[in-house]
């Protein structure tokens, strides 16, 4: 992704200003973020699962549909929740989720403390025709109003006023995240798609690494990551490493970090087309299970036939045709470490997306942004 790459309208202003403190129905403050790469991977290799034949087709795609791991989205929510717009649009929020049990413990930093987290969030519109997406990164430390939510067990939880935004996804998992975002954007989820660390690292490790080049030194052993500045093609760990440093470039913030985030979401999904995924049923079998097995899906998208038939709407998006913005904020003046919403901008952003049109430009503009734009490029 150059850092926060931004093809059309929608490109974050270069600096900031401090936000007043006021606060309104659905606000939040300041930021950091992670992945959506696990979605146009699993989608366009669920997409190439169609092509398999002989006798083991059965018997894989009991397989793979077995890999996969859902939430009942619907179920937990019910109805109070926004309307779907029938415009031919998809909305997909996308998540990256940081427990640091089991295989994660040892990836990317960080101990054992039996939670789970939403290091990355992003909210994905698919336009109309799905030939085009905008991608709306939303700042993990944004503090917002979380409202009542009924996780997937059944629990509820009680609202809660100026919380961190991964908050929700530690209170009440899934449901309760999707629950917040549809609470603040006022858009309908139509899906969920969440990526965890050790599958994330698998997954690139399984396509051979994703080139990318870098205009600095980064060095950030928090995050396991030292690269000089040129150009390298990373493996699983390094990747992990990227797309989590915030200490190793730029001012450390999280916005920062999601300016790398969207870099490195751009190659790699130019370089999953690179590589001729359908000519190859060895390598399409290898990252179809790698890949199912990284990812937890709405209940809509728990079988390969239902990945199939998203990855039909995905697969004709290539790169050039999505932008990349972070949700509109601003430095908290009372913190330095957490952002405000800006109101006005941000309701650009999700009116834009409500009406599937593309995010304007002056929606982006002078808001907050972190300084690691254009450290990262495709390779």
């Amino acid at each position: 992704m150059p850092a926060e790459s931004t093809p059309e309208p929608g490109i974050p202003g270069e600096s900031g200003t401090s936000a007043p403190r006021h606060r309104a129905k659905g606000r939040r403050r300041k930021a950091r973020s992670k992945r959506r790469k696990g979605l146009l991977i699993t989608a366009w290799v669920a997409a190439g699962i169609v092509v398999l034949g002989g006798t083991g087709a059965g018997y894989l795609y009991f397989k793979l549909n077995g890999n996969i791991k859902s939430v009942d989205i619907n179920q937990a929510l019910g109805t109070d929740r926004p309307t779907k717009v029938d415009n031919g649009s998809e909305n997909i929020l996308v998540l990256g989720s940081d427990t640091r049990s089991g295989s994660n413990e040892k990836l990317g930093g960080g101990t054992d403390d039996g939670s789970a987290r939403s290091d990355t969030a992003m909210v994905v519109h698919v336009y109309e025709g799905h030939k085009s997406a905008s991608v709306v990164s939303i700042p993990r430390d944004t503090l917002v109003e979380r409202p009542s939510c009924t996780d997937a067990n059944g629990v509820t939880h009680d609202a809660a006023s100026e919380v961190m935004f991964n908050s929700a996804y530690s209170t009440g998992g899934a449901a309760c995240a999707v629950k917040t975002v549809e609470s603040m954007s006022g858009i309908r989820m139509d899906h969920y798609i969440e990526v965890d660390f050790s599958g994330f690292q698998k997954l690139i490790d399984d396509l051979g690494g994703v080139k990318i080049t870098t205009t600095q030194d980064i060095n950030d052993p928090d995050s396991h990551l030292n690269l000089t500045a040129g150009t390298h093609t990373l493996n699983g760990e390094q990747a992990l490493g990227l797309v989590r440093t915030r200490h190793g470039v730029g001012d450390g913030s999280d916005l920062g970090r999601i300016q790398l985030q969207q870099a490195f979401i751009k190659a790699l999904m130019n370089q999953v087309k690179s590589i001729g995924l359908l000519t190859s049923p060895t390598k399409l079998l290898e990252l179809a299970d790698t890949a199912t097995n990284a990812i937890t899906t709405d209940s809509d998208l728990n079988s390969v036939n239902d990945l199939v038939s998203f990855a039909g709407g995905l697969k004709g998006i290539s790169s050039s045709k999505m932008t990349m913005v972070t949700m509109p904020v601003q430095y908290d003046s009372a913190n330095a470490n957490r952002v405000l919403i800006d109101e006005a901008k941000d309701k650009l952003v999700w009116d834009a997306l409500k009406n599937d049109q593309v995010i304007p430009k002056s929606a982006t503009e002078g808001t907050a942004t972190g300084t690691a734009k254009d450290v990262v490029s495709a390779g």
